[in-house]
């Protein structure tokens, strides 16, 4: 058998405690599948007395990253501290300029400096692998790599934070409404306490920014992604989806177009008949559509010590066979990106609106105009007088840019009491 594969952990939070105890428990059986040991030879790591269930007597503790980016006894090193900046991408970088390999799970890093770290590895010959940042312990960006790699990839999507599913399932099954479920969600440990970043969509645009380079062979742009969150979904909504046939997930898609390459993170309408549609609570999904293999979805946990700890030493496993290519693709394509304004696709519309004659026909006058076509309307009974109803209409496909002009007017009206709610409809 080779020597063993020497590597450093940094960070020893939930994800980097689970890593070294699967290290530990599966050892023998990760060295068989990488026909060489991996070595814990060194931590990163402020809080050194907390008991985390798992031997780490014999690693050397390091107390900064340029001190352990110099080690000359590891080879790689695991980066799970997280953040965009700071101590993370330190540690990154002076890692991968001395010659060693890093896995990581900082899908925030990657999403705003990936392009660079990737050239840096590229430059040291050296691997850059993170299919932890993605989707968790769901090997999507190995299945991209690697099953699908004779395809040409038409579309990536898929539930990419669990929170947001959690939050939306149990809107759903218990008729409660979005503030309701999310402070049940954080009292469940499922949202931190300041939930802004999963529920604003700013976590699966990361991911999907990051999926979308590696399905496309581009550089990653995350500033070309579209982002909208969950926040005004509301139970009325979900409740007309569905009647409408339904169901309400956050997506993060991706897709090449004429215009360029489509990245969006927005609240769905899917059809209650796919499978992404049954997908509920914590669990995440990936659907690839490619030429020749047509649909294929994965599913599992997307966040967590465990399946995220597995993904980390699937890729240390990689490293320690030899089988590690470059994260993104180098050189990479250079996609023009699409703008949101040329988006096509269906809408659900819900207005609230004064029960009054007429204010159907100034509603429809307003979606002709922007050559907005109507495919059904959901008009509830006749209100008392001074309160308003709910209307519900769906459109055929249209043009974003087109749908917003109509959205502008609508709300203009004065029968038209509350802000519309624009969800847009997915046919996956």
């Amino acid at each position: 058998m080779k020597p063993p594969l020497k590597i450093a952990i940094a960070g020893l939070g939930t994800v980097g405690t689970g890593v070294a105890q699967l290290l530990a428990r599966n050892g023998d059986v990760i060295a068989r599948r990488a026909g060489r040991q991996i070595e814990l030879r060194a931590i990163l790591e402020r809080d050194r007395k907390r008991d985390r269930k798992v031997d780490l007597s014999k690693p050397k503790w390091h107390g900064g990253p340029r001190d352990l980016a110099a080690d000359s006894g590891v080879e790689a090193v695991v980066e799970l501290i997280g953040g965009t900046e700071g101590v993370a991408l330190d540690l990154v970088k002076a890692a991968l300029s001395a010659g060693k390999h890093v896995v990581t799970a900082n899908k925030a890093m990657l999403a705003h400096h990936g392009n660079e770290l990737a050239d840096l590895a590229a430059k040291n010959g050296v691997a850059l692998a993170f299919e932890a940042a993605v989707a968790g312990g769901i090997p999507i960006l190995k299945a991209l790599r690697e099953g699908l790699a004779a395809n040409t990839i038409n579309r990536v999507y898929g539930i990419l934070n669990g929170t947001c599913n959690y939050i939306l399932t149990q809107m759903r099954d218990s008729r409660r409404d979005f503030g309701d479920v999310l402070k049940e969600a954080q009292k469940l440990g499922y949202a931190e306490k300041d939930p802004g970043f999963d529920i604003d969509g700013v976590d699966t645009a990361h991911k999907i920014a990051i999926l979308a380079a590696v399905a496309f062979g581009g550089r990653v742009d995350f500033k070309g992604v579209f982002v909208e969150g969950i926040r005004h979904v509301s139970a009325l909504d979900i409740e007309f989806a569905e009647e409408l046939g339904y169901r309400i997930k956050l997506l993060g898609l991706a897709r090449l177009t004429a215009d360029g390459l489509e990245q969006r993170v927005h609240p769905c309408m899917v059809p209650a008949a796919t499978p992404i549609a049954h997908v509920e609570g914590v669990f995440n999904a990936v659907v690839v559509e490619g030429d020749f293999v047509g649909r294929v979805m994965l599913e599992g946990r997307g966040a967590g010590a465990e399946p995220t700890a597995s993904a980390v030493v699937a890729d240390l496993i990689d490293i320690a066979c030899g089988r590690a290519g470059p994260g993104f693709r180098i050189p990479a394509a250079r996609h023009k990106t699409a703008p949101m304004a040329r988006h096509r696709g269906a809408y659900y519309l819900r207005l609230m609106v004064l029960d009054r004659p007429g204010v159907i026909a100034d509603i429809a006058a307003a979606l002709r105009d922007e050559q907005v076509s109507m495919e059904q309307m959901i008009q509830r009974g006749r209100g008392p007088a001074g309160e308003a109803v709910p209307v519900v209409i769906t459109t055929h496909e249209t043009v974003e840019d087109s749908m917003r002009r109509a959205l502008g007017r609508i709300s203009r009206l004065k029968t038209v009491r509350e802000k519309p709610r624009l969800i847009r409809v997915e046919t996956l």
